[in-house]
This record gives C-alpha cells, sequence and structure tokens, in this order.
C-alpha cells in the first residue's frame, strides 16, 4: 500500500504539468495571430489613411522631387541602356536612384531616341524632369561639327564676313553651364595646348609626327582634324579636348584607309593628307579624282603646283583667286614660287577627298581651270589648250 501511494501522486504531477505547458503553447500561438492581425490591420489602414509614406519605405523607389540645383554635365554614352543612362545620373546626384530614371523612363517612348553625348543636366531633379531634361535639345552640350576645307584659324571672305576656323568652333563646343557659371575653353587656350604640348602626349600619330615635328607650332593640327561630328567634353582642358578630338579623327582616317592606301602607291601618309587638303580646297566633289590627277602629275614632273588656294592660306582668306601682289609673297605655302608640296594640309580633308588622292583619276591633265558656274574645272594636258580654257571661263563668268 505504501509503494503505491508513492506511484500515484508522481502520475497525477506529470500529467498537471503536460496541461500546463499546452496552456503555454496556446498562449503563444494566440500571440503570434495577434501580432500577425495587427500587421495586416497596420499596413491596410496606412494605406486607407495615407501610408503612402510607410510603404515608400518598404516598397517604393527612392526619388527627388522638383527640377533640381546646381547645373552638372552627363555623358550618355554611345549603346548606353535606360538602366545605364540612370547609372550615370545616380552617379552625378542627379537623380536619387535608377528606378527613379527608368520608371519615369518607361512612360516616355521618346527616351528611346536620346543620342550619346554631353548633356547639361541639374543635380537632384525628379525622375520625371531628369527624363524631360534629356528629351530638351538645349540640354545637349558639347557639340561639334567640322566641315570639309575649314582651316585651324578663322578666315575672311571676299564680302568681309568672318568664317570660323577648326579651334573656334571647338571653343564654341566647350561650353556650357558648370559650377553655377557659363565656361569655355577659348581658341587662345586651344592654340597654346597644340603649339606647346609634347606631341606623342597631344596624340599626334607616329606616321605624321617628323612633319608636324617642323610645322610652324600654330599649324601643327592642319588637316588632322577631319570633317565629320563630334562630341567634346565640357569643362576638361585644353589639352584634354584636343586629345581627345585627335583621337577619334585619326581614327576615321586610318578607318578610311589613309595610312594602308598611302603606303600602296608609295607615298608617306602625311603628304597623301596634304595632296588631300589641296583637292579638299581646289575641287567640287565629281572633279576631284581628276583634280588629285593633275597635282600627282606636275609634282611628278617637277613643276610648281601654282594654286591661289595655297596663297590665300596664310593669309587666311576665303577666295578663289589671288592677285600678283601676294603671288609674290615669299613663303613655304606659295606655290607659284616654290615647287612641291606646301609644309602642311592647308583645311581640313573629306572623305571624298582622301579617296581621290589614294585613287586619282588615270590621265594626262597637267592643267585645270574652274570654268562652269557650278563650279565644275576643265581639265587640259597642255598649256594652250589650259588657255582656251581659261578664256571661255572668263567668257562663260564662271571666272
Amino acid at each position: 500500500m505504501t509503494r503505491r501511494a508513492e506511484v500515484f501522486p508522481s502520475r497525477r504531477d506529470e500529467l498537471a504539468a503536460r496541461r500546463a505547458d499546452l496552456r503555454q503553447r496556446a498562449k503563444r500561438r494566440r500571440r503570434r495571430l495577434t501580432a500577425a492581425a495587427l500587421a495586416v490591420l497596420l499596413l491596410v489602414g496606412g494605406v486607407i489613411g495615407g501610408g503612402y509614406l510607410l510603404y515608400e519605405e518598404f516598397f517604393g523607389v527612392a526619388d527627388y522631387d522638383g527640377d533640381g540645383g546646381a547645373a552638372v554635365v552627363v555623358q550618355v554614352a554611345d549603346g548606353a541602356t535606360g538602366s545605364q543612362i540612370g547609372g550615370a545620373l545616380q552617379r552625378a546626384d542627379v537623380v536619387k536612384s535608377v528606378e527613379a530614371f527608368t520608371r519615369a523612363a518607361a512612360s516616355e517612348p521618346r527616351i528611346l531616341a536620346v543620342q550619346p553625348g554631353f548633356y547639361a543636366m541639374r543635380v537632384q531633379m525628379s525622375g520625371s524632369a531628369a527624363v524631360a531634361r534629356l528629351l530638351d535639345p538645349a540640354a545637349r552640350v558639347g557639340q561639334l561639327e567640322i566641315r570639309g576645307g575649314v582651316q585651324l584659324d578663322d578666315t575672311s571672305n571676299p564680302d568681309g564676313s568672318t568664317v570660323p576656323g577648326v579651334l573656334t568652333l571647338i571653343s564654341n563646343a566647350t561650353c556650357a553651364e558648370i559650377g553655377g557659371r557659363r565656361q569655355c575653353v577659348s581658341s587662345d587656350e586651344l592654340r597654346r595646348a597644340m603649339s606647346q604640348a609634347d606631341l606623342a602626349d597631344l596624340g599626334v600619330p607616329t606616321w605624321a609626327r617628323e612633319d608636324v615635328a617642323k610645322a610652324e607650332p600654330r599649324r601643327r593640327l592642319e588637316g588632322l582634324l577631319v570633317p565629320g561630328v563630334y562630341d567634346v567634353e565640357p569643362g576638361v582642358p585644353a589639352l584634354d579636348v584636343l586629345r581627345g578630338l585627335l583621337a577619334a579623327s585619326v581614327t576615321r582616317l586610318e578607318a578610311d584607309g589613309l595610312v594602308s592606301g598611302a603606303r600602296d602607291m608609295g607615298y608617306p601618309p602625311y603628304k597623301v593628307l596634304i595632296v588631300s587638303s589641296l583637292v579638299e580646297k581646289e575641287g567640287i566633289t565629281a572633279d576631284m579624282p581628276k583634280v588629285a590627277r593633275v597635282l600627282y602629275n606636275r609634282l611628278g614632273t617637277g613643276q610648281r603646283l601654282q594654286l591661289d588656294s595655297t596663297v590665300n592660306y596664310p593669309l587666311d582668306l576665303q577666295t578663289l583667286r589671288t592677285n600678283s601682289e601676294d603671288r609674290a609673297r615669299p613663303g613655304p605655302y606659295n606655290s607659284y614660287a616654290v615647287a612641291g608640296l606646301p609644309p602642311t594640309p592647308i583645311a581640313a580633308p573629306g572623305k571624298a577627298a582622301v579617296e581621290a588622292a589614294l585613287a586619282p583619276a588615270e590621265g594626262p591633265w597637267q592643267y585645270f581651270v574652274r570654268c562652269r558656274p557650278d563650279g565644275a574645272s576643265c581639265f587640259a594636258a597642255s598649256l594652250e589648250e589650259h588657255n582656251r580654257n581659261v578664256a571661255q571661263a572668263v567668257a562663260d563668268g564662271a571666272f
């Protein structure tokens, strides 16, 4: 009996302990369910009662408000996706997040037409403001277009008007509002960098370096900056501007076959570049291969080129003709007085002029003259024939 009395109380204690444990577990489950229900109620209540800020904190997109503050220049890379453009804007603190930009861009299909280049933006813009700014043509900065026949320096027309030279065009392209004020690299700064920099640092290609080293410092880059559209980064030093442009231009020249084609001809590439510049200044596109042939024929026989364009080059004049006084001026660019090529190109040669210099037409011509109102030339193999062409050109009012 004593032993049984000791067993039954222990069993009752065990059962009581199990019941207590079950009650505790039930209480914990009820607390968890209550907390979850409260969280749901808070979320629903927040959305219904103006809980947008709570949503933004946990699930939304970080974005700035308004049109932004200080000006900043941002580059859109060639082939950049929307996310990559957003990344560039975020790194410049134009937008608060990539998502703020891409979300705004998703509703604006014109964003697909944004061109690579530099854009004047503002720091801390909303995503939608940044998209609108990129689509504004006024935001595009750093655009440079060089046309065929343009010289480094400004030139004067017969009527007294000025034709901006390559250095002026570059200077204009560098202008942008940066740090609260408009900044430009001046033509003088560009000229100093061109004249004083080490040629390798400047980016002059090895195939041109020996000849460029002999040129007047102010004419070093003549002809090496070929026609085309370029992007210039505002806010960088003059040397960096020139280095970037020269790298792009030389790449174009080499891609067009200047170096390989010149070597196939047995000519130094820089000499062919000089011939290309003369062709650019002297002939319309249709006549360029014939003009190139005349130049090579005269060079081959040791005749002076006698081109008005070379006489006018150091005078910074844009005119087809020269007078006796100008032709009597001594100097390396006076092809009436000096045989052979001038020491440098005399203008920016376009692709058609380079192609003509690399593949001149076949023919015996030694002379040409502009003989038609549209600028076309008449070609001659003898001086007698040339004089007849000149007389006819004068009679027709084309010369």
